[in-house]
Formats: C-alpha cells, sequence, structure tokens
C-alpha cells in the first residue's frame, strides 16, 4: 500500500504540523489517523490516539464521499480537537497542527 505524501514543519515557534496529501482512493478516516500517528510520532497500527475516540470514522468518510446518485460532493472542510491538536480534513490533504 502506497500512503500519501507527508509534510512537516516545526514551524517558526518549533510547533510541530502535519500536512499528509492524501491520495484519491485512501479514504478520509485512513488519512485521518495516519496523519495522527505521525504528529505523535507513533506507528499507525499501534497509535495511542486512536480516531474513533473522537469522531465516527464511517461518518467521516461518508461526508466525501459520492452521493447516493454517485453526484460529488461539493468541497468543505471537518475540523475537530484531538488532545491537544487541532486536525482539519479537506478533500485533497488533512492538516494536523497544535492548538494555539
Amino acid at each position: 500500500m502506497t500512503e500519501g505524501r507527508v509534510n512537516q514543519s516545526h514551524g517558526c515557534d518549533l510547533q510541530r504540523r502535519i500536512q499528509y496529501d492524501r491520495r484519491d482512493d485512501e479514504p478520509p478516516s485512513i488519512a485521518a489517523a495516519t496523519a495522527l500517528a505521525r504528529y505523535y510520532g507513533d506507528d499507525v497500527t499501534a497509535a495511542s490516539t486512536q480516531l474513533y475516540d473522537y469522531i465516527d470514522p464511517d461518518a467521516l468518510d461518508s461526508l466525501f464521499a459520492e452521493t447516493n446518485r454517485g453526484d460529488s460532493r461539493s468541497a468543505g472542510t471537518v475540523e475537530f480537537e484531538i488532545d491537544d491538536a487541532l486536525v482539519t480534513i479537506r478533500p485533497e490533504r488533512v492538516d494536523v497542527c497544535p492548538i494555539d
């Protein structure tokens, strides 16, 4: 399995940021879990922070999936907080950054 591209930045204030570019065939929930694991320095299969403790992965995937008629949904974002991080999910990528 090929992962999406990860860009890491420590920023001006040495705050860690992760930008995970999602593949077209990768569900948003998998991309979010991978980005969170990278943010916390965990292996995605053994991550200490579990996405489903904060948001329903199936519901998240549904928000970005095609409609029942096969139409694309309008582009939007989903944001939520996990511990000390803000997770922003867009159709093409996931951003994880510290909460200011």
